[in-house]
C-alpha cells in the first residue's frame, strides 16, 4: 500500500477514535478494527471494556513497529531479507517450509473472507480475518468455535506446547499484527509466513478453494 494511502487510512481513524472518545461512547466493532489495520492505538477512555481492547491495542503496536522498519515485500529498508525470527520473536517461515510443514503446525490466513474466497488459500489453512475479528484470539474457545465454526488452533495449554500456529495474509503486514495478538493472548510456538500470498501466488504454490 502506497504511503499516502497509510496516510489517509490512519487519519481516518484517528478521527473516527477522536470522535469516540469526545462522546464518551465505546467505539463500534468497526472503529476498533480500522484502528487495528491502520495501526491506531485507541484512546484510554475510548477503549472498550472487553478483551477486545487488549487485542486491538497489540494489533496497533505491532503494525507501528512494522511500518517503521519495514518495506514493502519483505525486505528491511537495506535491502536485506527477514532473519529467521522476527522482532517480535515470531519464528519467520519461507516459502518452502510452509510446502513442507510438519502436522502440528495450523496455518492462519488472517485475509477477510472475500479475499480468501476470490484467490483461494494456501492448502490446509483455515481462515480467521484479523481485521474484523481482533479478538479472535482473546475470546473464549467456546466463543471462538461459535463465531467460525471450527475449534481455536493451538490453545495455549500444557496439552499443546509442541503445536505452533503459522499467519499469512496478502503481503505480510496483518500477519504480523496477528502473530503480536497472539503472543499477547498468551500462544508461546508464533510463526509468520511474510511472503505470504503474493509469494505463494508467484512461485506457483497449491492452491485450496
Amino acid at each position: 500500500m502506497a504511503p499516502q494511502h497509510l496516510q489517509a487510512l490512519s487519519s481516518g481513524a484517528s478521527a473516527l477514535l477522536r470522535a469516540s472518545s469526545r462522546a464518551s461512547a465505546r467505539p463500534s466493532t468497526a472503529t476498533t478494527a480500522a484502528a487495528v489495520r491502520c495501526g491506531v492505538a485507541l484512546p484510554h477512555a475510548a477503549r472498550p471494556r472487553s478483551s477486545l481492547s487488549h487485542a486491538a491495542a497489540a494489533a496497533g503496536n505491532v503494525r507501528s513497529r512494522l511500518l517503521r522498519s519495514r518495506q514493502p515485500g519483505g525486505f528491511l529498508s537495506g535491502g536485506l531479507r527477514w532473519s529467521s525470527e522476527s522482532a517480535t520473536g515470531s519464528k519467520i517461515w519461507s516459502f518452502e517450509e510452509i510446502q513442507n510443514r510438519p502436522a502440528n503446525v495450523t496455518l492462519i490466513d488472517v485475509r477477510e473472507p472475500g479475499e480468501v474466497a476470490s484467490t483461494g488459500r494456501i492448502p490446509g489453512a483455515v481462515n480467521i480475518p484479523i481485521t474484523t475479528s481482533p479478538d479472535s484470539f482473546h475470546i473464549s474457545a467456546e466463543e471462538f468455535e461459535d463465531r467460525f465454526g471450527f475449534e481455536r488452533p493451538a490453545a495455549p495449554s500444557p496439552d499443546s506446547t509442541e503445536n505452533e500456529v503459522v499467519f499469512y495474509c496478502k503481503a505480510g503486514v496483518r500477519s504480523r499484527a496477528a502473530a503480536g495478538i497472539a503472543r499477547e493472548a498468551g500462544w508461546k510456538k508464533v510463526g509468520e509466513y511474510p511472503g505470504s500470498w503474493v509469494e505463494w501466488s508467484a512461485k506457483g504454490g497449491k492452491i485450496e478453494r
